[in-house]
């Protein structure tokens, strides 16, 4: 046996670090956060799911002899397995301080950071790329990434920025004849049209007072890559590879690790702990122990044993070590694919199918081939394939060695396997496949890159030789069953027929019935899943008919070859490289250098944030005493609290102090309306409700013992969704409503009325920095400081300073950098920051909480979900009489923003259309779900995509192209809105000419058309779509802001305005005003932070507003001082800034100045419908292509055009960075991201793990961005508009592409009338409504007549 008291010897960047006190619970990312203080490697989700935590692992691989890179999620790499192991993280390739590594200057350089959270992770991925391969295509960068999440930029700037790294992105030399980058070069336009040619944007105008331009960087200023200059392995870790391995042993807490170094050790271990569970990548045991609370007091990792990690040919396929990775495997089977005739690598080509969309490569870099079959999960993606081509597995124990094979007998139950306790899987064996024999694999998940399957399969068929005659058949399923199954009665019912039309109808008719599922199966689409059985069936039939049509082509004795309309049905997917055009108009030719305003200037922070020195909330170092809260929150969704035993967490070590609604100082009365509590008081409405929160000395520690709290509760029945709360009459008090016109008399007036409704599912704001409060008492006077994670630091000041009892002058609160906010941060943070700040003032000393993603999504509330009812008339050319809708969202259990969401919805029912008769309605549900909150676009883009599902069956009924029906009805300049606000500078006209323009809508759509005459079974389709978003907080008083600027005698300058930074530039464009204001350069300029004792009373970071406001507010200050210093600049004219400054001072006259800004004339009442609730509008257009799979429901964005006015940009790199983040967001809302509920009211979605925000494979593959050119706007700060919310609502044109593309589809089924497609259209919904011969065999079951699983909210 190994000692108690092992080592662990590794390095982190070029380091050695001996520990001697090994927790094995520890992970990698926790030890260089707190340990070693590097928190340049961030915790995005702790499930490695987002990738803000990669790191590349260094170490020489004794089974392959070399030294071998790879990148691997930090949050789940146990710190026992890094022993003689190198890690690098972002702080160990370069720094600002010194000089960045090519891959940080890179994403800096070409805006490819904005909040900059996600990018540590992002460049370690690229980085590890290039150590591995110095010279990747496009397509490499591409994988490379589909482990990586980021929530702001839309990624086509990362990509871009990245792609200068590539010999060749998009299949041909860079730059060379026909790539996609040669227009940069050549005389292909900016517009992607021929310069000067036709339609292209340079011949509009000769006396072009800005020349357009696609450059938002430079290439050709980026340091080359030299990898020679890269940090050496170590050489003692060299030298240590000839020393025979001992095994090792770390206890901690509660958990032993083992590490043997030869099978027969492993093989005793084993047997002593039979329980142990083997653990190579950590990848699912570090999951279960983290978010479902496992503990597994005895860990083996057999990462080292020979025979676990050897790879063999044999007479009958492959046999891979069961500790092999997945990577490892990949590459062998690649290398064998491209040596071994066709017909015997089918099964490996199934195999590499799978594994291209498994997870992503931080996963299965380090995943072991034995963990995932041992897992057993019913969703496994391989499981599938080894049990359909009857893998052979090798299981070893201390009686011996036995093989069989994995048929429909080795899955016994839930997770379970035909293993005994002290057996270990040592091998599995994956086949050649034969002659006459083929091999398909499918998997459907919500996204295509690292998402788990919702069904899987594996399918294989030998034929007779020469024959098409079946002689073996095995079909596979994941997702059917609570195990891997085998269709056994259709496999012997399908055995000896001839693979023809009829064989198809009798499989599909065996396989609906013998893979049925309970309609309350978990998981839900139960619909979905039965179909896609069928669906999948089809393409392997297809599949299997093409190939034996090309095998038999002499035997004649095949009559059924494929329909050329159904020959692409068998396509496996495939995504191009991104091809992009970002235009913008460039500063007039007179512009000073200096003057930095209107030029693509890099975002200040951008460097720091690529190399990991940007500091966030919990990168702050910890106080010498200072505790960790973590929150005890309801299980029930609406109960009374019975009592509450925390016995056992005070047992727990580092414990301190239970804290709840007893040890509040001041009121525990909070929320903006005064209804929601800082620690629940006898009742709890939401799960996930706060009841209190447990202090300990550590996060692990505070983790255990809030675990161990024990709440009893009395059951009250909950409201869930909007149709309980409508039926059980359970609003919020205020009903809104706006009506202009005779809604009647419009109604009477149409040739047509349509009624219908439309739901639009909630959204997770999913900023990948989770909620953060660090709260530092003072120690006097009721002082504290709050270092903070907000949007809103006057209202957390002030909701802070009231649960304590204090004065507000006695809190400080400060913000440097939030990792993402988009609305979740304005309010919803102050449910974290009361109950640390109350937890400080009990304990005296420093407190902080950093929430965990599955806390974060369960407690802090997201977008509001939306029903909406509308009734809409109109003429027979398309045009709208009348209209009334009635819009009801779920507020969740507290009121928050949601009135204030609904209003906006209500300003935004018409979209872009000029509507002469209308009524709108909106109420707010009161439920018992967390409380729902502001969220980019605080309600119009519900508001506005109901107007496009009015509008959409609008074009369907009369049977009119969609475009001419919207263009028909778009507002003119000098249009009044149904709220009565004039539209002056109305740019929505030329907006949308652009875009047909730039799309080439007319020829495309022609091109679609015959697309969809071609094939059956995919379909494309194409819509193009307009919004206009009003600008200004509705609530009057909001709209002011104040800014500070200290002048020093050395000349520079400290800026601080009411504005926070999350990403958006902002600190930026402030930087911008102030340098041209004051007539100095950006580099003189420092904004330092955020902070209540600077800039007091400000407005929350929100509502597109913060440039034009604090904008205005910087510029004032800075005129101020500058009115100052008139005399002394007349008096020296030739002077230096620093001299007239210096002179300044030396006469007395004060160099710092507030300034402060509030927009006039606003405030609207509803009564009268009248006022002016929006400074201005802010107008843009966008035009989609998309191709859906009609069999699985999957859809590619093709193509985006987009043409947004955002006035005369102040720095059009950030607002093209802002419009493709925003539309990202979108396409997320409208097509992927779905919040499931349990009928219970419990969220299931809580992680990355199962809600799928957009990952780099989901933006368009042609991402086309055009700001609108010479359309000053002179309500705004230097003829500026917003950028932030106005773009999102773009991303509906996917929506309706897609509803397009069904609309041929269903053609095809003989269906013309109109239907209903809710939001977002996930694949689920897509091919739930394509409806064919396979939909109609899987009918569904009678509402009522079972228990859903999961309920639309």
């Amino acid at each position: 046996m190994a000692s108690e008291k092992d080592e662990l010897v590794f390095f982190v960047n070029g380091k050695k670090v001996v520990e001697k006190n090994v927790d094995p619970e520890t992970t990698l990312l926790t030890y260089l956060r707190r340990k070693l203080g590097l928190c340049g490697t961030k915790l995005g989700c702790g499930e490695g799911g987002c990738g803000a935590c990669t790191v590349m692992i260094s170490k020489f691989d004794r089974f392959q002899s070399k030294i071998i890179h790879f990148s691997a999620n930090a949050c789940l790499f146990p710190i026992c397995a890094l022993h003689n192991v190198a890690v690098t993280t972002v702080e160990g390739i370069g720094s600002t301080k010194t000089r960045l590594h090519p891959v940080q200057e890179r994403i800096a350089k070409s805006h490819g950071s904005q909040c900059g959270f996600c990018t540590p992770g992002i460049v370690m991925s690229m980085y590890t790329l290039l150590r591995n391969q110095p010279e990747p295509n496009m397509e490499e960068i591409e994988d490379a990434f589909q482990g990586n999440l980021c929530r702001c930029t839309g990624y086509r700037a990362i990509l871009e920025g990245y792609r200068t790294f590539a010999k060749e992105c998009c299949g041909k030399k860079v730059n060379g004849l026909g790539c996609c980058m040669a227009g940069k070069q050549s005389n292909v336009g900016c517009c992607g049209k021929k310069v000067n040619g036709p339609g292209c944007c340079m011949n509009e105008k000769e006396d072009n007072t800005g020349l357009i331009s696609s450059d938002l960087f430079n290439p050709s200023e980026f340091q080359p890559l030299d990898p020679t200059q890269e940090p050496i392995f170590p050489p003692e870790l060299l030298t240590r590879t000839d020393q025979p391995r001992k095994q090792l042993c770390f206890r901690g807490e509660q958990v032993m690790w083992f590490q043997p170094s030869s099978l027969k050790e492993l093989v005793a271990l084993k047997a002593q702990y039979p329980t142990a569970k083997l653990v190579v990548g950590n990848t699912e045991v570090g999951i279960e122990m983290r978010l479902k609370n496992m503990l597994y007091p005895v860990i083996i990792s057999p990462a080292w044993i020979p025979e676990m990690n050897s790879v063999q040919r044999t007479e009958e396929g492959i046999s891979f070590g069961a500790s092999c990775t997945l990577s490892h495997m990949e590459a062998v089977l690649q290398k064998a694919v491209t040596q071994l005739p066709p017909y015997k690598s089918e099964v490996f080509k199934a195999v590499l199918e799978q594994l291209r969309w498994f997870a992503g490569p931080q996963i299965r870099n380090v995943a072991a081939l034995g963990g995932n079959i041992m897992t057993a999960s019913p969703i496994s993606d391989l499981n599938p394939v080894f049990m359909a081509s009857g893998c052979k597995v090798t299981l070893v124990s201390s009686e011996g060695n036995r093989t069989i094979r994995m048929d429909e007998t080795f899955f016994t139950g839930y997770r379970k396997t035909i293993l005994k306790p002290q057996e270990l899987l040592l091998s599995v064996e994956i086949p050649f496949s034969r002659k006459g024999e083929y091999f398909s694999a499918f998997k459907q998940a919500s996204r295509r890159e690292d998402d788990i399957a919702i069904v899987t399969c594996g399918m294989r068929v030998l034929f007779q030789e020469g024959t098409d005659r079946v002689q073996d058949i095995k079909l596979s399923y994941g997702g059917m069953a609570p195990t891997t199954v085998l269709a056994v009665k259709t496999c012997q019912d399908l055995t000896g027929r001839e693979w023809k039309e009829n064989l198809l109808q009798e499989a599909c008719r065996m396989l609906a019935g013998e893979m049925n599922l309970s309609p309350s199966a978990p998981g839900g689409m139960v619909d979905f899943r039965r179909t896609l059985v069928l669906s999948f069936f089809f393409k392997f039939y297809l599949t299997v008919l093409q190939k034996l049509n090309v095998e038999l082509n002499g035997n004649n004795n095949l009559d059924d070859v494929v329909p050329s309309r159904y020959a692409s049905a068998t396509l496996l997917f495939h995504k191009d490289p991104i091809n992009n055009v970002q235009l913008f108009q460039e500063v007039p030719p007179g512009q000073s250098l200096e003057d930095m305003v209107g030029r693509p200037l890099v975002h200040l922070s951008a460097a720091k944030q690529a190399s990991g020195e940007a500091v966030y909330c919990d990168d702050i170092p910890h106080y010498e005493n200072e505790l960790y809260l973590t929150l005890v929150t309801s299980t029930k969704a609406h109960a009374k609290i019975v009592s509450i035993d925390t016995t056992e967490a005070q047992s727990i070590p580092g414990f301190v102090c239970f804290v709840s609604t007893k040890d509040v100082p001041g009121s525990n009365i909070t929320g903006i309306a005064n209804d929601e509590t800082v620690f629940a008081k006898d009742t709890v409405t939401c799960i996930g409700h706060i009841i209190g929160g447990v202090l300990a000395d550590t996060q692990e520690h505070s983790r255990r013992a809030a675990r161990a709290v024990k709440i009893t509760y009395e059951d009250l029945t909950p409201i869930v969704t909007i149709q309980e709360a409508i039926e059980k009459q359970s609003f919020f008090n205020l009903v809104r409503k706006i009506e202009k016109g005779n809604v009647q008399k419009g109604f009477e007036e149409a040739d047509h009325i349509v009624k219908g409704e439309m739901y639009i599912g909630g959204q997770e704001h999913f900023y990948l920095e989770a909620h953060c409060t660090i709260a530092v008492p003072k120690g006097e006077d009721g002082e504290m400081e709050l270092f903070v994670s907000t949007q809103n630091p006057a209202k957390t000041q002030e909701f802070v300073a009231n649960a304590l009892g204090v004065p507000s002058n006695r809190i400080v609160v400060r913000v440097k950098r939030m990792g993402g906010g988009f609305g979740g941060k304005e309010t919803r943070n102050v449910i974290l920051s009361t109950a640390v700040a109350v937890a400080a003032v009990k304990t005296g000393r420093p407190v902080r909480c950093m929430l965990d993603r599955d806390e974060d999504m369960l407690i802090s509330g997201g977008r509001h979900p939306f029903l909406g009812q509308y009734k809409v008339g109109f003429r027979k050319n398309g045009r709208i009489t009348s209209l009334e809708v009635s819009y009801y969202s779920n507020g969740g259990n507290s009121v928050d923003l949601s009135f204030g969401v609904m209003d906006r919805a209500l300003f935004h029912m018409d979209n872009s259309y000029n509507i002469p008769n209308i009524r709108g309605t909106g109420k707010v549900c009161k439920t018992n779900l967390s409380s729902n909150t502001a969220f980019r676009g605080f309600g119009g883009p519900q508001g506005m995509m109901v107007a496009e599902c009015w509008m959409s069956d609008i074009a369907m009924k009369c049977g009119l192209p969609a475009e001419e029906v919207r263009k028909l009805n778009l507002y003119n300049e000098g249009d009044l809105t149904h709220f009565n606000q004039k539209l002056e500078g109305f740019t929505l006209q030329r907006c949308w000419e652009e875009c047909l323009i730039n799309s080439d809508y007319h020829s495309r759509r022609k091109l679609i058309v015959e697309f969809n005459q071609k094939n059956r079974w995919k379909k494309r389709g194409m819509a193009i779509i307009p919004t206009k978003f009003g600008i200004s907080f509705t609530v009057p008083c909001l709209n002011q802001a104040g800014a500070l600027v200290h002048v020093y005698t050395d000349g520079s300058v400290l800026l601080t305005h009411g504005g926070t930074e999350m990403g958006q530039g902002l600190h930026t464009k402030m930087i911008q005003v102030a340098s041209k204001t004051l007539g100095i350069p950006t580099s003189k300029i420092h904004i330092s932070e955020t902070s209540t004792n600077t800039v007091p009373n400000t407005s929350p970071t929100a509502a597109s507003v913060s440039a034009d406001i604090n904008g205005m507010a910087v510029s004032n200050a800075c005129q101020t001082i500058l009115k100052r210093l008139e005399p002394i600049k007349s008096a020296k004219p030739t002077g230096s800034w620093e001299e007239w400054v210096s002179a300044a001072y030396s006469d007395c006259v004060s160099l710092s100045a507030t300034g402060f800004y509030r927009i006039p004339d606003l405030g609207y009442d509803f009564e009268k419908n009248e006022g002016k609730p929006f400074c201005y509008f802010a107008y843009g257009v966008a035009c989609s292509e998309v191709e859906v799979d009609c069999l699985t429901g999957d859809h590619k964005n093709l193509c985006t055009d987009i043409v947004m006015d955002v006035g005369t940009s102040l720095n059009p790199a950030i607002d093209i960075g802002q419009i493709e983040g925003a539309f990202a967001q979108g396409v997320g809302l409208f097509t992927l991201e779905e919040l499931r509920y349990s009928p219970e009211g419990n969220l299931y979605t809580r992680g990355p793990g199962m809600y799928k925000i957009p990952a780099f494979g989901d933006i368009p593959t042609e991402f086309h961005v055009s700001l609108l050119r010479d359309c000053p706007n002179s309500k705004a700060i230097y003829s500026s508009k917003a950028v932030g919310e106005p773009p999102l609502f773009l991303s509906a044109s996917v929506f309706y592409a897609i509803k397009d593309a069904i609309v041929s589809a269903r053609e095809e089924s003989g269906l013309k009338e109109l239907f209903r497609l809710d939001s977002p259209a996930t694949p689920e919904r897509i091919r739930n409504v394509c409806v064919d011969i396979f939909t109609k065999m899987c009918p569904s079951a009678e509402p009522g007549t079972f228990k859903p699983w999961s309920v639309r909210v």
